[in-house]
């Protein structure tokens, strides 16, 4: 993204916060920008599809952010899940993301509206692989279920939480609260074996792209499985399974995945000489170089 087009949807969103989405006009924008009509037109179609691009932009810093508490830490402390709903809630506060989202929804533009509830799938997408990460993969087929009773417990207690005291403060004891509460709820709905929604009712309502990731990612863990397990307990096997295991990271949980890094692993592995060893990396090679073609 260029640096105009970055001081642009920069001082649109400061626009929207003081003055409100719908108050403020293309001109209001043009002026504190500092650009044509022209200009602003060649970056967005419309105000709307401005508002998508401050949202996909603070979407994708809090993503950065939130991801980085797993960097080199245990993905099932459920303690940093408390961290990084605490970071959603204070990020979304200070960029008023909330009162931006209740004015979208009063322009009835259908593709602002598709966006947003794309959006919505995503974070809820994020939230259930986060269960199944605390929780464990034998939970797995109730945690869809557990999933949408924490999002409804979550943002109605907030949601009250706020009302009652009359202003948006400390949200940290109300999310730590309703945690505690899920936890209960995950043990006693894998217990009962009771199932309201199945994982891939979740899959159907993903955005296309989305739903290629998640095949990808699923086709990439069972391609590592068994080239690790293939390999042979020899001097300098350790050093094949460090390279997959770096593949398998950069590719599923890094918010850029370095291309020439991942590149250079799997040329590496092509060093190691065994039974369809050879046949294991073309796979690998394909299903990446696949990857990054559907990305960019």
């Amino acid at each position: 993204m260029s640096d105009r087009k970055q001081h642009v949807i920069t001082t649109a969103h400061q626009l929207f916060i003081e003055n409100g989405f719908q108050a403020t006009s293309i001109q209001d924008i043009l002026d504190h920008s500092n650009i044509s009509k022209g200009t602003f037109y060649n970056y967005f179609a419309s105000k709307n599809e401005l508002l998508m691009a401050i949202f996909s932009y603070l979407s994708e810093k809090l993503s950065e952010e939130r991801d980085g508490f797993l960097i080199g830490q245990d993905s099932s402390d459920i303690n940093l899940f408390i961290k990084q709903i605490e970071l959603e809630f204070e990020y979304n506060g200070k960029n008023k993301l909330f009162n931006l989202l209740e004015e979208a929804f009063f322009t009835n533009d259908p593709a602002l509206k598709e966006f947003f509830k794309a959006s919505h799938m995503r974070h809820f997408n994020w939230i259930y692989k986060r269960f199944i990460d605390l929780f464990g993969k034998s939970k797995e087929a109730y945690l869809l279920d557990c999933t949408i009773l924490f999002t409804g417990m979550l943002h109605q207690t907030v949601h009250f939480n706020i009302l009652s005291s009359g202003r948006d403060g400390d949200q940290r004891p109300v999310i730590r609260y309703i945690v505690n509460r899920i936890k209960k709820v995950v043990e006693e709905v894998a217990e009962s074996k009771e199932q309201l929604f199945k994982p891939e009712d979740l899959f159907k309502l993903l955005p296309d792209y989305q739903k290629f990731e998640e095949m990808f990612k699923e086709k990439l863990t069972k391609l590592i499985f068994v080239m690790k397990k293939g390999l042979d307990e020899q001097e300098g096997r350790q050093k094949y399974v460090e390279l997959l295991e770096f593949i398998e990271e950069e590719l599923t949980h890094a918010t850029s995945p370095r291309r020439y890094l991942i590149k250079s692993a799997m040329d590496s592995l092509a060093d190691y000489k065994g039974n369809e060893w050879d046949n294991q990396c073309q796979k690998l090679v394909e299903l990446v170089e696949g990857y990054f073609l559907e990305k960019h």
